[in-house]
C-alpha cells in the first residue's frame, strides 16, 4: 500500500468506487480507495438494484439521468458487465391527489429532457399486465427505469478507475484519521499509514464511525429495508413470451411498493410505515456480507395492498425475503461535499439510491475537489444544509419519519411533525397563542400563518383553509401595519482591520457608507451566484470597522463554509454566524413609521432615517439595531435584538400598534407580498446556476469598482454575452391552484423554461409565478403558458412590480 496519496477514498461501495472513478477520469491518478473488506460488502451487495430518473429536486434528477447514462461508458472501459436492463416502467396513482402529483412530475420531465407520459390505468395495465387497473386512477410511463447488477456496477467503477491509474486496497480497515500541522491528513489503517491531501468519507454504513474519527457526528441512520423475491410465475413467463422483453418496473406509491422482474419471478419491495432503525448508535466493524432476520409481519400491511393491486402475487410462493440495512439522512437525500472547518475532508454518504445517484455524486464531488465547484446545483445534497442542531436523536426521529413516508405525498402546505419543536424563540409561545401555524427552517420553528380557533391546514395541491386568512394578513400589511418574526434569517458579524477590503473582494456590490445598507450579491469564481445578502456598515466614529450581514437562514452553514475558506491568513478579519444570539422582528406597512415613532425617542422621519439606513435605536427599553428595509416591499423596518429583549420588543410594538389595528403575519403572507414586488429568494430564484444578469441582480453588481471581487471576470463576461436566461414574473390565469415551483413554462407550444417559485398575490388578487426563460423570448408579450396539475394555463409577462412600481411607498 502506498504511503502518500492526493486522495484517500474510504469505502468500497458503489459511491466510493464512483468517486474514485471520476477523480481518475478527471486526471487525478494519485488516488487510492481503502475498503475494510471486499468491495460491496456494506449496503451495496444486497440492494434491489433499481434505477430511476425521478426525484423531487430537478437538479438531482439531472444527476440521476447522468448516472444511468454512465453505465455504458464504465462497462466498455472496464470490461465488467453491469447487468443493466432498461425496461421502462409505470408510476402508479391510486388516488386523484397522487395523480395530481404525478402530473407535476411529468411537467418537470418536460424541461429536464425525461421521457415521461401521463397514461390511463388501462394503458398501464397493457404495459404491465400484472397490475389490476381497477385499483388505480392513472399512471405515468417512464422509458428510462430499469435495474442492474449491484456487484457488477461497483466492480465496473473500480476496474475502470484502476485502468485510469487509481488504486484499490481491499481488507484495509481505517482505524483513525489525524489532521497534521501542515494541513495534510494521516490515515491510519491496519496495514500502515497513508498521508493524503484529501480524504473522502464514503463509508456507507460506517460513515458515522469514519466521521467520528475527525470529531464529526454526521446526521445519518441505517434503516432495515425488506424486499421479497417470488417463485417463478406463469404470468411473468406469458409477458416474456408475448413481448420478448422483461416485465417493466412499477412503483405503486399508494401501496408503498416497487416491483420488477427477477429471473422467472418478481421482486417486490416496500417502505413500510412500521420503520425500524438498525444499529442506532454505532455500526459493528465486523458486519459484512450478512442479512438481517426477515420480519414479514412488519411488512404484511404493505404486502396485503400489493397482492390486491397485483393479483398475480396471490398465486405464487415467496422464495426469499431480503432484509438489509441502508443509510438515510433526515430528508432522504445524500450528504455530499466539503465539511466546514475540516479543509480537505469530504463526505459522500447517505446515498440510499446509490444506483440512481452514485454516478452523479461521484461527478459532482470530483468536480468540487478538482475545480473548487461541483459544476451543478446540488443544494439538495449538500452536507451544509444541516447544522449542529441535527443531533443523533433528531436524525433518528426524522429518518424514521422519512423512511415511513418515502412514497407518501408531501403536499406543498404540509409540515412534518417529527423532531419538532427543536429550536424556538422567546416569542414562540406568544405567537402560538395567537394561532400561529408553524413550519421549520434550519431547525427553527417559523410562523407560517395565523389560524382562528378551530381552523387548521387541510393538505392539498389547491388553495386550502389558510387562503382567506393569509389574505387578511396581507391586507393588514398593505392597509395599515403588520408584525412578523424574522429570526430565521442568517445573521453574520464581520470585524477587523481588514474587514472592509475583504468584504469588497467577497461581495460584488459597492460597499455602503457608515449607517447605510445595500443588497449584496456574492459570486463564485465563474461569476454565478453563490449568495445574496443585505449588507450594513455599522462603523461609528472612533470605533473599529464593523459590518452586519443578513441572508438565507437555511444556507448559514453553506455560506460560513465559503466565508471561512476565503478568510485571510493574517487574522485581520473575523466573521461569526450570530444564529439565535440575534433575533428579529419586521414591522411593515404604511403605518409602520407611526408605530415606531411611539416607541422610541430617535428621529425616524423620512429625512432623518431614509430608506436603507441602519442605526442603533432603543425600542421601549430594549437596545436594538434597526434597518429601514422590508422584504414586503412596503415602508418597513427590520429590528434586530439580543434574545433576552425579544419579548419586550414584541410586547412594546404590539401595544403601540393596537390603535392602527396591527396584525401578525407569517411567511405565507410574506411570500404573497414579495411576489407583488417580484422579489426573488435564495435557493429558488438565486442559485449557483444563474448569473447576476440572468437573475436580475446585475444592478447591484459594481462591475467597475476597483476591487477584484470574486467572480468579476465571469460577471463581466456574462454582461458582454448577455447570458442565456432571464428571470421573469408572470400572471397566471389559474382557477383554484397556484404554482409552487418547478412547473414547466411553455411558449408558442413548446417548453422553454421553468418556474422557480410563486403563489397567490392576495394584495393584487392575482396568481403569480417567477421563472426563467431564454433571453430571446424574455420580453415576448404573447404565447406563454404555465403547466399546472396537468393543464396549461395562459400566462402573461408582468414587466414591472404589481405593487409600488415607482418605489413611493418603500422610500416615502
Amino acid at each position: 500500500m502506498k504511503s502518500h496519496a492526493a486522495v484517500v477514498v474510504i469505502g468500497g461501495g458503489v459511491v466510493g468506487c464512483s468517486v474514485l472513478y471520476h477523480l481518475a477520469r478527471s486526471g487525478w491518478k494519485d488516488v487510492v480507495l481503502l475498503e475494510r473488506d471486499e468491495l460491496t460488502s456494506g449496503s451495496t451487495w444486497h440492494a434491489a438494484g433499481g434505477m430511476h430518473t425521478i426525484n423531487g429536486d430537478p437538479n438531482v434528477a439531472k444527476l440521476q439521468k447522468y448516472t444511468i447514462e454512465l453505465y455504458k461508458e464504465i462497462e466498455e472501459l472496464s470490461g465488467q458487465a453491469t447487468g443493466v436492463h432498461v425496461t421502462g416502467g409505470v408510476l402508479l396513482a391510486a388516488t386523484e391527489a397522487r395523480m395530481d402529483w404525478l402530473r407535476g412530475v411529468v411537467a418537470k420531465g418536460r424541461y429536464l429532457g425525461l421521457d415521461l407520459e401521463e397514461i390511463s390505468a388501462e394503458e398501464a395495465h397493457r404495459l404491465m399486465p400484472l397490475l389490476d387497473p381497477k385499483q388505480f386512477v392513472g399512471a405515468v410511463r417512464n422509458s428510462e427505469d430499469g435495474h442492474l447488477d449491484p456487484s457488477g456496477v461497483t466492480h465496473a467503477y473500480a476496474r475502470a478507475a484502476r485502468k485510469l491509474g487509481a488504486e484499490v486496497e481491499r481488507f484495509t480497515r481505517v482505524e483513525d484519521i489525524v489532521r497534521q500541522p501542515d494541513g495534510k491528513w494521516r490515515v491510519v489503517t491496519n496495514k500502515g499509514e497513508v498521508i493524503a491531501d484529501h480524504v473522502v468519507n464514503a463509508g456507507g454504513l460506517w460513515a458515522r464511525e469514519v466521521g467520528r474519527m475527525v470529531g464529526l457526528e454526521l446526521p445519518v441512520l441505517a434503516m432495515e429495508h425488506m424486499y421479497l423475491i417470488t417463485e417463478d410465475m406463469p404470468e411473468v413467463a406469458e409477458v416474456n413470451a408475448a413481448t420478448g422483453k422483461e416485465v417493466i418496473h412499477a412503483v405503486d406509491f399508494d401501496g408503498e411498493l416497487y416491483l420488477r422482474q427477477e429471473r422467472g419471478g418478481m421482486l417486490m419491495g416496500t417502505y413500510e410505515k412500521a420503520a425500524k432503525p438498525w444499529s442506532e448508535f454505532s455500526t459493528p466493524w465486523n458486519f459484512g456480507h450478512e442479512l438481517l432476520e426477515p420480519d414479514i409481519d412488519r411488512i404484511a400491511p404493505s404486502l396485503e395492498v400489493g397482492f390486491r393491486h397485483f393479483p398475480a402475487f396471490q398465486n405464487t410462493g415467496i422464495k426469499q425475503i431480503i432484509n438489509g440495512p441502508f443509510t438515510f439522512a433526515p430528508d432522504g437525500n445524500p450528504l455530499v461535499g466539503p465539511v466546514r472547518g475540516l479543509p480537505g475532508f469530504w463526505v459522500a454518504c447517505g446515498v440510499m439510491a446509490g444506483f440512481s445517484q452514485g454516478g452523479g455524486v461521484g461527478l459532482a464531488l470530483s468536480n468540487w475537489m478538482i475545480h473548487g465547484d461541483p459544476g451543478f446545483d446540488i443544494w439538495a445534497m449538500d452536507v451544509a444544509r444541516y447544522g449542529d442542531w441535527a443531533t443523533m436523536a433528531y436524525t433518528n426521529a426524522k429518518v424514521r419519519e422519512n423512511y415511513s413516508r418515502r412514497f407518501s405525498i408531501r403536499f406543498p402546505n404540509e409540515e412534518l411533525p417529527a423532531g419538532r419543536p427543536l429550536k424556538t424563540t422567546p416569542v414562540y409561545d406568544l405567537l402560538k397563542q395567537k394561532g400561529a401555524q408553524f413550519g421549520v427552517a434550519y431547525g427553527l420553528e417559523v410562523p407560517l400563518w395565523y389560524a382562528p380557533e378551530g381552523v387548521k391546514d387541510e393538505f392539498s395541491w389547491r388553495r386550502s383553509t389558510d387562503f382567506e386568512h393569509v389574505g387578511r394578513e396581507v391586507k393588514a400589511v398593505r392597509d395599515s401595519v403588520g408584525l412578523s418574526e424574522i429570526s430565521s434569517f442568517a445573521k453574520y458579524r464581520v470585524v477587523g482591520q481588514g474587514a472592509e477590503a475583504w468584504l469588497d473582494r467577497m461581495l460584488a456590490c459597492k460597499l455602503p457608507k457608515p449607517g447605510r445598507m445595500t443588497l449584496a450579491p456574492m459570486l463564485k469564481e465563474d461569476g454565478r451566484l453563490i449568495g445574496d445578502f443585505s449588507l450594513a456598515n455599522l462603523a461609528r466614529e472612533g470605533k473599529a470597522s464593523e459590518w452586519f450581514l443578513a441572508g438565507s437562514g437555511i444556507a448559514e452553514q453553506f455560506h460560513m463554509r465559503w466565508f471561512e475558506k476565503h478568510l485571510p491568513d493574517d487574522g485581520s478579519v473575523a466573521i461569526e454566524a450570530l444564529g439565535l444570539r440575534r433575533l428579529g422582528l419586521s414591522l411593515a406597512g404604511p403605518n409602520a413609521r407611526k408605530v415606531l415613532e411611539k416607541v422610541t425617542r430617535a428621529d425616524v422621519s423620512n429625512a432623518a432615517f431614509p430608506f436603507m439606513a441602519i442605526r442603533s435605536i432603543d425600542i421601549g427599553m430594549a437596545p436594538c439595531l434597526v434597518g429601514r428595509v422590508s422584504y414586503t416591499g412596503d415602508l418597513g423596518y427590520e429590528i434586530w435584538m439580543a434574545p433576552e429583549y425579544q419579548r419586550a420588543v414584541y410586547d412594546t410594538l404590539m401595544e403601540a400598534g393596537a390603535e392602527f389595528g396591527i396584525a401578525l403575519f407569517g411567511s405565507r403572507a410574506l411570500n404573497a407580498l414579495r411576489l407583488e414586488k417580484s422579489y426573488g429568494s435564495w435557493a429558488r430564484e438565486y442559485r449557483p446556476i444563474y448569473g447576476p444578469l440572468e437573475a436580475g441582480l446585475d444592478r447591484f453588481v459594481a462591475y467597475d469598482k476597483p476591487a477584484g471581487f470574486i467572480g468579476k471576470a465571469g460577471a463581466l463576461a456574462e454582461r458582454e454575452s448577455g447570458g442565456k436566461l432571464r428571470l421573469r414574473t408572470f400572471i397566471v390565469d389559474t382557477e383554484d391552484a397556484d404554482v409552487i415551483g418547478d412547473e414547466a413554462i411553455w411558449h408558442d407550444g413548446a417548453v422553454k423554461g421553468w418556474v422557480t417559485s410563486g403563489g397567490y398575490a392576495h394584495g393584487a388578487s392575482l396568481s403569480v409565478a417567477l421563472g426563467y426563460v431564454p433571453k430571446e423570448i424574455a420580453n415576448a408579450t404573447e404565447g406563454f403558458e404555465i403547466e399546472l396539475l396537468g393543464r396549461r394555463f395562459a400566462a402573461r409577462l408582468q414587466p414591472e412590480p404589481l405593487f409600488d412600481a415607482k418605489l413611493e411607498h418603500m422610500r416615502g
